[in-house]
């Protein structure tokens, strides 16, 4: 007889006395003690995975780009005169507080793409205002006319496909 996440089993080749069940039996290959297994679709863990690389990435590369940004705007300035990259200026002309904020909202973004790995809804309203706010950033400390069209199709891309899974998430 075994006990395993709170069933009880008797094994076929036992010899069909009751015995008191124990709160885990480890001595059965295989069981792994503790909460049963979340049933989450592959596609949502595919999707949180994809956001945790590209959030981990860009708080990296943004906490390092507003530390050093004298720096970064001499590297960035040489680089799009030699490779004639257009629109670089307007990074350059920049602040580092623009980085800072990315970073600040890439690491909450980072925290609800975690919290939807682990089959909860808030992570899904924290990713949400996240990524919206990571739309609005530019505009604010670029005065930028209106937000990037790609940025808007890939956010609501993943926003859309996160959404179908709500139904299977933990308030």
């Amino acid at each position: 007889m075994t006990q395993i996440w709170g069933e009880t089993r008797v094994s076929p080749h036992s010899s069909g006395k009751t015995i008191k069940p124990m709160e885990e039996d480890l001595s059965t290959p295989g069981l792994v003690p503790g909460p049963p297994p979340v049933n989450r679709p592959n596609l949502l863990t595919v999707l949180c995975i994809l956001s945790l690389v590209n959030g981990g990435l860009t708080l990296i590369s943004s906490v390092i780009i507003g530390s050093f940004f004298n720096q970064f705007v001499v590297i960035a300035t040489d680089f799009a005169e030699k490779f004639k990259l257009p629109g670089m200026e307007m990074i350059t002309e920049g602040s580092p507080m623009f980085f800072f904020a990315n970073a600040l909202l890439y690491a909450v973004s980072i925290s609800g793409a975690a919290m939807m790995l682990g089959m909860k809804k808030n992570g899904f309203h924290i990713y949400t205002i996240s990524q919206i706010l990571l739309i609005l950033a530019p505009m604010y400390f670029y005065h930028l006319p209106g937000p990037s069209i790609f940025d808007i199709i890939l956010t609501g891309t993943f926003v859309m496909l996160y959404a179908i899974h709500l139904k299977l998430m933990k308030p």
